[in-house]
């Protein structure tokens, strides 16, 4: 789960633009291969950034939270999604195959151990990562802490938070007959994979309007209307991945190998108004990881471009590096 809306709002705290030094398309198999890009410091601490959706994509902002001269900063687009290729795919798609893509991506850079920096479905991927290769993490930064539970999901595509937007909700609801409305995750998806490319853009962009309209705490309701491709990558992905519980062995599993990572110091950065992932989630990782330091924002709701969340994130980062 994540959106990129209103990022001029943060920019204040962020490090300037800069380019990639180096970008390439990685064969990972399965007939994949994906965008990698590193920026910053060849010989800098390296970190690895995680993005949201399933299916969001990188984008140059999240280059702009790593001092540029400390960090190696390494940014992918996930199968299926932004430069990757094939676009919006989910065949040989699922979170273990993201997980053995990270690791070719550390391999085929000869890194040891990196930091772990990700939000919303992003925190999901970097916590599943870490519990599977401890040995190859020496920090973790999560922002908007999504755990891929059932209750999460139900909280965001079951009317819990539509009845804080019920406007909003409206309009995603009304869009699918009134009898398959008890499942929308389900009804969305017999759309999205339609075959019919017309049926499919417009479920997808009410699919990404609707997590949109609630990203920022500022929202007016108006999830705006994603460029097709777009959308259709982000809602055919994310929905891939929810209608199939993150393919995790059983609900709760990450609180439940909380263990795996007690050992590696983290930092959760938190919007306290956050409507997507709410916090009890970040609260419950915090309390089964100690050695974990909880950043509630107040004022804040789950967008990274958050004023108050791209500032603590800079901070983290910079505390990171020793300054």
């Amino acid at each position: 789960m994540d959106k990129h809306s209103d990022q001029k709002r943060a920019v204040q705290y962020l490090y300037p633009p800069i380019d990639p030094y180096d970008q390439q398309m990685l064969d990972v198999g399965q007939g994949h291969r994906i965008y990698v890009e590193q920026c910053g410091n060849p010989s800098g601490i390296p970190v690895v950034v995680l993005h949201g959706g399933p299916g969001g994509g990188c984008s140059p902002t999240m280059r702009r939270y790593f001092d540029p001269e400390r960090y190696r900063v390494i940014l992918f687009d996930q199968r299926g999604c932004g430069r990757s290729r094939p676009h919006a795919s989910v065949t040989n798609n699922t979170t273990w195959h993201l997980v053995d893509d990270i690791e070719m991506i550390r391999r085929t850079l000869d890194i040891d151990a990196w930091i772990v920096f990700g939000g919303s479905w992003g925190a999901t991927l970097a916590l599943i990562y870490a519990q599977s290769h401890p040995a190859r993490v020496r920090n973790i930064v999560l922002r908007g802490v999504f755990l891929m539970t059932q209750r999460e999901l139900d909280w965001f595509y079951g009317g819990g938070a539509g009845r804080f937007w019920p406007e909003v909700w409206s309009r995603f609801e009304t869009l699918v007959p009134e009898d398959e409305r008890g499942d929308l995750i389900a009804a969305y998806h017999r759309r999205l994979f339609s075959g019919d490319m017309a049926i499919e853009t417009r479920f997808a962009r009410a699919w990404s309007s609707w997590e949109n309209a609630l990203a920022s705490i500022h929202s007016t309701g108006s999830g705006g209307e994603s460029p097709g491709d777009y959308a259709r990558a982000f809602a055919r992905l994310e929905n891939h991945y929810f209608t199939n519980a993150g393919f995790l062995e059983f609900d709760g599993q990450i609180l439940a190998h909380a263990g795996r990572i007690k050992h590696i110091p983290g930092t959760i950065v938190q919007g306290r108004y956050d409507m997507i992932c709410p916090p009890e989630s970040a609260y419950a990782l915090a309390k089964a990881w100690p050695n974990a330091d909880l950043k509630m924002i107040r004022n804040a709701g789950h967008a990274l471009s958050e004023p108050g969340i791209s500032a603590e994130l800079v901070r983290t980062m910079d505390r990171i590096a020793g300054k």
